[in-house]
């Protein structure tokens, strides 16, 4: 089992949606500390394109896997990659999602579906692969991005990434004593491309809630080395986390739905 003085973040890396946002941020600071990787995203010419680059920028070997988590054969390929013991992966990056405005009152759940198999299955399916993995070997890190917008009714992304927190809280309870880690990462509100390729409107957040994806990557890879269970990335989304959880339920609401109206 790693110790205070033994890093944690070592091996072999493996993140899915790792071509943008804050699995390639993953990757780059990952990379950056000498970890090899296995990048998986479901654009055949973006991942090359990114392995190249980090292979180039920071002299670590970069395996690409392309694969699409709503679909069934491409998880069992990420899931066999995650088992491999001759390949080991040491810090699993469980990172791909999508956005999930959809209102929840329609005839037509579809989009909703499609973001339950790659927020919620996918996301149970790779980690139970990992754990395994992991757990038979007693070492490894776990990495599950869930949100802070999961501790607030903002609809189905929000009621999924609830769930990941859950999940990964129950994760880490069942694994600790057996060399394995895990972290629910839960960011607020980040700069990247995901907002822009849902169309949400953001006009609604203030400027000063956006934070970089540098930095919010940053710290939850400090709180994974010091053992955290949660990471919150930033003073500011501490202070909302706790009045999200602890705050009058009534007022938490009528915030809410404020932002909503903002998004639409």
């Amino acid at each position: 089992m790693a110790t205070s003085t033994e890093p944690r973040l070592t091996g072999r890396a493996l993140i899915t949606g790792g071509t943008s946002g804050l699995g390639l941020e993953f990757a780059r600071q990952l990379a950056e500390r000498g970890l090899d990787l296995v990048l998986v995203a479901r654009s055949g010419d973006r991942l090359e394109r990114t392995a190249k680059q980090l292979e180039w920028r920071y002299g670590v070997a970069v395996e690409t896997l392309k694969a699409d988590l709503g679909v069934e054969r491409d998880r069992a390929l990420v899931a066999e990659r995650l088992s491999d013991s001759e390949k080991p992966i040491e810090v699993f990056i469980n990172n791909a999602g999508a956005g999930l405005y959809e209102p929840l009152v329609t005839t037509n759940l579809d989009i909703h579906k499609e973001g339950l198999t790659v927020m919620l299955w996918a996301v149970l399916e790779l980690g139970a692969a990992a754990s395994v993995a992991m757990k038979e070997r007693g070492h490894g890190v776990i990495i599950n991005t869930a949100s802070v917008s999961g501790l607030v009714p903002m609809g189905g992304y929000s009621a999924i990434k609830s769930w990941v927190k859950t999940y990964s809280e129950s994760l880490y309870l069942q694994l600790r004593d057996h060399g394995v880690h895990v972290t629910a990462f839960m960011p607020g509100w980040v700069r990247t491309e995901f907002h822009q390729r849902t169309g949400v409107k953001t006009s609604s957040i203030p400027d000063f809630l956006w934070l970089q994806p540098e930095r919010v990557v940053s710290e939850c890879l400090a709180d994974t080395e010091r053992g955290k269970a949660i990471s919150i990335p930033s003073k500011r989304f501490k202070v909302i986390a706790f009045l999200a959880q602890s705050g009058p339920k009534s007022a938490v609401r009528s915030v809410v739905s404020k932002i909503n109206k903002g998004r639409q």
